[in-house]
């Protein structure tokens, strides 16, 4: 059989292959969109209070894509404008990113350079989890990747124009709990591949250091130092899972190169041909 026989079944493979990937995507995001849209509109309602038009409470959703960092310049948007506060402020929410994508990075191989550099400007916190607990068993496509990515400024853009658009009607969402929604879905998604002792102990120190920075500093440090110090765990203790698993590769190694492939099997009385 010939190469060019075998093109047409290797590109029906191949599609296929990309379309199994686009539904797990979506199939993935689905739940998490859910989340996203109450979100959407809890800061269009702000946004609408504070002032800003539907343009411009749209174009802060498309051009800035950072729900937290919009959250907070909401709390600081007043007249005068404190631009340097808001920008700080900013900064150091999205700070994250930069873990993230150092987090990522390694696992967008399969990217072209093009394709990475739209991935990290999607990238958000809901898309960092799904795609870290699929590399536990799969690898990390474009396919499976932009159709999450995509979802969620779509929806979070829609949330934002539902919000200030009829913000006014549906009154506080904060009331009904829809500003934690955000916090019990990346509980939930961290949960998911938190299954080592170094993710364990990083999201442990993170927590308990984010909270204790909360408290004695407020926002947005405990972001920051939260984060510093999960990072710093995570270092730290990892090496040790590796010595570990090499321990253990080791003895399954020695285990096998011991085992003598012509001494007859240990049958059963009975069970011999």
């Amino acid at each position: 059989m010939t190469a060019e026989s075998n093109g047409p079944a290797a590109i029906h493979v191949t599609h296929r292959a990309a379309r199994c990937e686009w539904c797990d995507g979506l199939k993935a995001v689905a739940p998490v969109a859910a989340v996203v849209m109450p979100v959407g509109l809890l800061f269009g309602a702000l946004s609408s209070a504070k002032g800003l038009t539907l343009l411009e409470a749209g174009l802060m959703s498309i051009l800035v894509f950072a729900g937290g960092a919009q959250i907070a310049a909401m709390d600081l948007w007043l007249d005068p404008m404190p631009v340097a506060a808001i920008a700080l402020s900013t900064f150091l929410i999205n700070a994250r990113h930069i873990l993230m994508g150092l987090s990522l990075a390694p696992k967008t191989h399969g990217f072209s350079p093009r394709q990475r550099f739209f991935a990290f400007f999607f990238l958000t916190d809901e898309a960092w989890a799904l795609s870290e607990r699929r590399v536990l068993n799969h690898p990390l496509t474009p396919t499976f990747w932009f159709s999450l990515a995509v979802v969620i400024p779509v929806v979070w853009s829609a949330g934002t124009y539902i919000g200030a658009r009829f913000g006014n009607c549906l009154g506080d969402p904060c009331a009904i709990g829809a500003d934690f929604t955000f916090t019990a879905l990346l509980i939930s998604l961290i949960a998911g591949f938190t299954t080592t002792r170094t993710a364990l102990s990083a999201v442990l120190a993170s927590c308990v250091t984010a909270t204790l920075s909360y408290v004695a500093l407020g926002a947005p440090w405990h972001i920051v130092i939260g984060a510093t110090v999960g990072l710093t765990v995570a270092y730290v203790t990892a090496p040790r899972d590796r010595v570990a698993e090499a321990a253990e590769r080791n003895l399954i190694s020695d285990a096998l190169s011991n085992l003598d492939p012509a001494a007859p099997l240990d049958c059963p009385s009975g069970s011999r041909p």
